[in-house]
């Protein structure tokens, strides 16, 4: 059994979630976290669920509790038959095709759908919501396929098969094996969840899936912009670029936030670098735009970052199913709340600002391979002919650079009705959602060839050292690549520093120079 005497405890009460919590949550081991319901929250939840006993005691016919579901709207379901209902719900909804979802991104879905659920305004079984903490404290994750949803009516394939886990019917991946969830939920002590009215519908009704999408995308991102601040500024030394177009004072008269934040991170992280000293009698007047605007462009992907948050956080701590119980006056509504509109165009918006990092840094990449502007050997190799150096390095970056471009064309613009044409506009989230991972993907894959191929430019400088912050950077790298001094294969090296990316490691180094980066 788990052992959760050192486990940092969450108690959850639908408001008091961040965004850093869900990605850490996301990410933990069994016995690192344990999730537990808040007791006002769980009493809340009661009384939302005495809300829809009732209903279904006086036989009054309200959407989602006693009657059928999107185009079915308007059939009454007789009670005996409310509990196979739920069951044929959760069931008929299961038909997600495709890979299924990460680990991350199958706890991080979980914990969004908990989280909303928890806050009391859905009328479901409080017992069925306690199941689903458990599988995230205890690391049993269902098989959820990643596609399958049109983001709106909630993500309803999708949060089906972590519903039919949760009914002991579903496959989940447990201590490193594919089994019958049943078994799972055996192992750990529990039983099945039973199903009851409206339970299936409250379970499978929302965005959980886009908002756990964006959320880890999100914080990954914001840990990306940063080393591309930082990558940014060993190409500049590398190629013997000037820091001038830094100057505060410039983006002071164009104060766009994220192009503030930039030129002061880009001026703490150069400075006391002796290679922009040592030719700033070069006779050059301008750097092309790839380093003089680095400012410009990285500030305004800041700005994509900084609304994905505000949207994010909101979603976050909302409650997006349908209908909505209020126990305080035993109402139940039926609305929109599950539609993933506002999710569906920031993740578009996100992939696009992650986008632009990528393709500026594949300019800053092709200056560096170019003798005639950078004075550095072709290719970055000693020998060229002989060896071919990095040439292919950026032919796999421009591949990059160029998926992401059609991975950005927005699917949020995209709908198609569904349902008999009841469901007529849907955000197209998950798929938005989808596509900004694989662009993040390919930007954190592209920021290792410039991280690549500067460090060895900067060989080629020596003895000039850049800054201390970059320096020590440079000696991280090189814990994981070797300097190039004939041609090897570079897959393995982009691998391991991609890996290097993915971690704090690089940032915490010129941090612990710098101080905090913006």
């Amino acid at each position: 059994m788990i052992d959760f005497s050192k486990a940092k405890i969450f108690k959850l009460t639908g408001t008091n979630l961040s965004l850093e919590d869900l990605a850490f949550i996301s990410k933990a081991r069994p016995g690192q976290i344990q999730l537990q319901i808040d007791p006002a929250a769980w009493d809340k939840m009661k009384k939302s669920r005495e809300v829809v006993l009732n209903i279904v005691q006086k036989g009054k016919p309200v959407y989602g509790i006693n009657t059928g579901f999107g185009a079915l709207a308007s059939k009454q379901i007789a009670v005996e038959d409310l509990e196979q209902l739920q069951y044929n719900l959760i069931r008929s909804h299961c038909t997600g095709v495709g890979r299924p979802f990460s680990r991350e991104i199958t706890r991080g879905i979980m914990l969004a759908r908990a989280n909303c659920l928890i806050q009391g305004f859905s009328g479901v079984t409080p017992e069925t919501i306690a199941l689903l903490l458990d599988f995230i404290n205890f690391g049993i994750n269902p098989v959820i396929p990643e596609k399958g949803s049109v983001g709106a009516s909630g993500d309803l394939a999708p949060l089906s098969h972590i519903a039919l886990a949760l009914i002991g019917e579903g496959e989940v991946e447990f201590e490193g094996k594919i089994m019958r969830s049943d078994f799972a939920i055996h192992q750990i002590g529990k039983t099945p969840a039973k199903l009851g009215p409206k339970d299936g519908l409250a379970l499978i009704n929302g965005t959980s899936v886009m908002l756990a999408l964006g959320t880890l995308a999100l914080v990954e991102a914001k840990k990306l912009v940063k080393l591309a601040d930082i990558i940014s500024c060993l190409t500049l030394d590398a190629v013997r670029g000037t820091a001038s177009a830094f100057d505060e004072r410039i983006s002071l008269l164009k104060p766009q936030p994220g192009q503030v934040d930039v030129s002061r991170n880009l001026l703490k992280i150069i400075k006391g670098s002796v290679i922009v000293t040592s030719h700033k009698d070069d006779g050059k007047v301008q750097d092309p735009y790839s380093l003089r605007c680095i400012p410009q462009v990285h500030g305004a992907c800041r700005q994509t970052l900084r609304h994905t948050e505000e949207v994010l956080n909101i979603e976050l701590n909302s409650v997006t199913d349908n209908p909505l119980v209020f126990a305080d006056t035993g109402d139940v509504i039926s609305g929109g709340n599950f539609h993933g509109e506002a999710l569906a165009l920031t993740m578009d918006y996100l992939a696009m600002g992650l986008s632009e990092i990528c393709n500026i840094a594949e300019r800053r990449v092709e200056k560096m391979m170019n003798p005639h502007f950078s004075d550095l050997p072709a290719f970055l190799t000693k020998n060229s002919g002989l060896n071919s150096g990095l040439m292919i390095a950026h032919v796999t970056m421009a591949a990059l650079a160029s998926e992401n471009k059609y991975l950005c064309h927005p699917a949020s613009v995209d709908s198609i009705p569904t349902s008999t044409d009841k469901e007529d506009h849907v955000s197209m989230g998950v798929t938005s959602g989808r596509k900004l991972h694989e662009v993040l993907s390919n930007v954190q894959h592209g920021l290792a060839i410039e991280l690549l191929c500067n460090t060895q430019g900067l060989e080629f400088l020596r003895p000039l050292k850049t800054s201390p912050g970059l320096e020590k950077v440079i000696t991280l790298v090189r814990k994981h690549v070797r300097p190039i001094e004939e041609d090897r294969t570079f897959h393995k090296d982009i691998e391991n520093l991609t890996k290097l990316i993915q971690t704090d490691e690089l940032v915490l180094e010129v941090e612990s120079i710098t101080g905090p980066l913006a």
